[in-house]
Parts: structure tokens; sequence; C-alpha cells
């Protein structure tokens, strides 16, 4: 009988956490606006608006996550697909493309990013709050000596966005 009840409330958290992953990425479907402000030590240095698309590929487990900076002097198109790799760890990835991708971890209605590059430790958060979609990347580098228990990074920039979802 507990063999029982241990498989029962397995496939329960299983189901959880695999209704979870869904609902996160279901409420993210369609087309967002918002403005992304652009910070660097602590200063406001620049906004410009951005648009996000995320639609579900024929590609099971695979959606299009497509940005658009709307910079009137650099325009870009970020344009990514994000793949669910273990729902049951929450564990997704974004393809860049050219062979990179990065992980990313779900906790209920966050998804989290960090990776290095160059030497940069970055890190990528999509947030769901109620109507709103909250974007952040924050960026910095290795800070302090080496040989001490605990290993500092600044926080040098911040890209902050909060989408609203266009009807």
């Amino acid at each position: 009988m507990k063999k029982l009840g241990l498989i029962l409330w397995l496939f329960f958290a299983f189901f959880e956490s695999l209704m979870a992953q869904t609902t996160f990425v279901d409420t993210c479907l369609g087309n967002w606006e918002g403005t992304m402000y652009i910070y660097s030590r602590g200063v406001l240095k620049d906004s410009l608006p951005v648009k996000l698309t995320v639609k579900k590929m024929t590609a099971a487990d695979a959606w299009m996550w497509k940005m658009e900076y709307l910079s009137p002097q650099m325009p870009m198109v970020k344009d990514y697909i994000l793949r669910l790799k273990d729902a049951s760890k929450g564990h997704y990835i974004t393809d860049e493309g050219g062979g990179i991708e990065l992980m990313d971890y779900l906790f209920e209605n966050k998804l989290y990013c960090v990776f290095e590059t160059s030497g940069v430790i970055l890190t990528s958060t999509y947030e769901l709050r109620g109507k709103e979609l909250i974007f952040e990347v924050t960026s910095g580098k290795k800070q302090g000596v080496d040989n001490q228990p605990v290993t500092n990074y600044s926080v040098d920039n911040l890209q902050r966005v909060v989408f609203k979802k266009v009807e």
C-alpha cells in the first residue's frame, strides 16, 4: 500500500510540475509591447520600444521567442527558439542559433538564466506578474581578490522591460 501511495505521489508531483511548465509558456503566447530601460551603474542611460512575440512551433515543446528592439539608430531582432528540455525539472533551452544554447530554469512563474561570456556574468529573467511579463538582464564582472571563500560579481548594467500583452 505504501508503494502505491509513493507512486501516486510521484505521478501527481510530475503532473503538477508539467502543468506549471505548460501554464507559464502558454500564458506567454502572443504579442507583447513595452519600453526597455537601460541603466549603467544605477543611472538611466537610454530607453527604446520593444516587441516580444511568442508562438508555438510545429515541433513538440518548442516556441518562437522573438524580441524586436525598435531603436531608430540601431534596430535589432533577436529570433530565438525556446525548447522544453525536462518538464520535471523546469529546464528549458534558449537556442540563439549558430550553436549557442542558454540553459533556463523555471520556478513557478519566473524563468531564470545565468551565463558567462568574455569574462562578463549575465543573468536573464522573464517573470509573469498578473497581466505583465517582466524581462530583465543584468551584467557584471568578477570582483575582489582570489583566495577568498566568496566570489563577488558586480552588477554594472541593467536592461528592464515591463511587457503588456497586445490584444
